[in-house]
C-alpha cells in the first residue's frame, strides 16, 4: 500500500500548463516562443537529473502543438533499446498522425540505447518527415553518441535549489490542509535533492505516516531516517569547543544508525552557516529563524552570542571539504572525522 500511495502526490501536483512549471523558465521561454514563431525543431535532447520536468515539458510542449494522446508516444529506452525496435520504429514514423498535426516520440533515458539502436536511430534523425517531432530525455548526455547530439536542440534541465522545492512543499500542504513545524520543509527540501517526484514522494510518506496533520521536524527525521537535530546540534557544539572526542563520538553514533553522512554534513553545514550569518549580519537573524525548529533555533542563537565559541570560516571551509570529499572515500565518515581532527586542531 505505502508504494502505491507515494506517486500520488507526484501525479497531483504534476505541471500542466507552461504556467505550472517552476525552475525551468530558460527552457519554457524559448519552447514557447519556437511555437509562437512556428520554428521548431524535428529533435531535442532534454538533458538534467532526475525528476526535474524533463518528461512532464515534453508533454506540455505536445499538447501546445495541439497533439493528442493517440499522437504522443512515450518509449522507455531501457527495454526498447534494440536495433529491430528502431527498425520498427523508422517503418512507424513514416506514417501521418491520428488527428494532431504532429507525431511526437518521447525517448525516457535515451542514453540506455545500444550503439545499433543509436544509429538506426539516426538515419531518422538525419531525415525525418515533417511530421514528426523527437524529443530524447536523458539524465547521462555523456553516454550519447555526438552524432545524436548535434541533431538534436539540447536544453539543460537545472536542478531546482532548496528554496524552488520549499515553495512547492508550502504549496502542497496548504492545498492539502497540513501545517508544518519551522524547519521541516527546510529538511523535507534538502533530503529531495533537487528533484521535484523525490520530494514529493518524500511529502507523501510523511503525510501517510502522520498521526494528525500537524507534522514536526521530529517526525519527519523519525518517518524520513534524516539524522536527529539533537546529534547535528551536539557535534556543531563540540566543534565550537574543541571538543574532539564528543564530535568524534556523535560520528560513530550517526554511522551505526545507518544514517547518510552526507546528509548529515549537509545540515551541519545549514547549522553553521546560519551561525556565522547571524554574527556577521544580525539583521538577517529573524530571516534565518523561519528554516530551523523553535528548539534549534534557542541551541544556534547561544552558540552565535557565546565569546569563546570557535564557529568560523575555517570551521566551515573544512566542512565543505569533507563534504565533496565523502563520495570519493574508501570508508564514509573519513572525510568528516579528518576534518573534525583539523578543526579541534587549529590554534586559535
Amino acid at each position: 500500500m505505502p508504494n502505491s500511495i507515494s506517486t500520488v502526490l507526484y501525479r497531483k501536483y504534476r505541471p500542466s500548463a507552461w504556467s505550472d512549471v517552476i525552475g525551468q523558465e530558460h527552457i519554457i521561454s524559448v519552447l514557447e516562443g519556437s511555437i509562437k514563431l512556428n520554428r521548431l525543431s524535428h529533435a531535442y535532447l532534454f538533458s538534467g537529473s532526475r525528476g526535474t520536468g524533463k518528461t512532464t515539458v515534453a508533454r506540455i510542449f505536445a499538447r501546445a502543438l495541439d497533439v493528442t494522446d493517440n499522437d504522443i508516444y512515450e518509449i522507455d529506452a531501457a527495454s526498447n533499446n534494440g536495433v529491430d525496435e528502431m527498425r520498427l520504429l523508422n517503418e512507424a514514423v513514416n506514417t501521418l498522425p491520428f488527428n494532431s498535426p504532429y507525431k511526437i516520440y518521447i525517448f525516457d533515458e535515451v542514453h540506455m540505447f545500444s550503439k545499433s539502436a543509436f544509429n538506426a536511430l539516426l538515419k531518422t534523425l538525419e531525415e525525418p518527415p515533417a511530421h514528426v517531432i523527437f524529443i530524447l530525455a536523458t539524465t547521462e548526455t555523456d553516454k550519447i553518441p555526438e552524432t545524436v547530439i548535434s541533431r538534436c536542440q539540447v536544453f539543460t534541465f537545472k536542478k531546482p535549489s532548496r528554496e524552488i522545492l520549499k515553495q512547492l512543499i508550502n504549496k502542497v500542504i496548504k492545498k492539502e490542509g497540513y501545517a508544518l513545524e519551522l524547519g521541516a520543509s527546510d529538511l523535507i527540501a534538502l533530503l529531495g535533492d533537487g528533484s521535484f517526484r523525490d520530494t514529493l514522494g518524500i511529502l507523501q510518506k510523511v503525510f501517510s505516516s502522520s498521526k494528525d496533520k500537524k507534522v514536526s521536524i521530529f517526525e519527519v527525521e523519525i518517518i524520513t531516517g534524516a539524522p536527529k537535530g539533537i546529534l547535528v546540534n551536539d557535534f556543531i557544539h563540540a566543534l565550537a569547543h574543541k571538543e574532539k572526542e564528543k564530535a568524534l563520538g556523535v560520528i560513530a553514533k550517526v554511522s551505526e544508525g545507518n544514517i547518510s553522512i552526507k546528509t548529515f554534513i549537509s545540515l551541519v553545514l545549514e547549522k553553521i552557516r546560519i551561525i556565522l550569518l547571524s554574527k556577521n549580519a544580525p539583521s538577517l537573524s529573524k530571516e534565518l529563524q523561519e528554516h530551523v525548529s523553535e528548539d534549534d533555533w534557542k541551541v544556534l542563537d547561544l552558540l552565535t552570542k557565546e565569546k569563546d565559541t570557535h564557529i568560523n570560516s575555517f570551521v566551515l571551509l573544512e566542512l565543505i571539504k569533507a563534504h565533496d570529499a565523502i563520495g570519493r572515500a574508501y570508508i564514509e565518515t573519513l572525510p568528516l572525522e579528518l576534518a573534525v581532527i583539523e578543526v579541534c586542531g587549529q590554534k586559535v
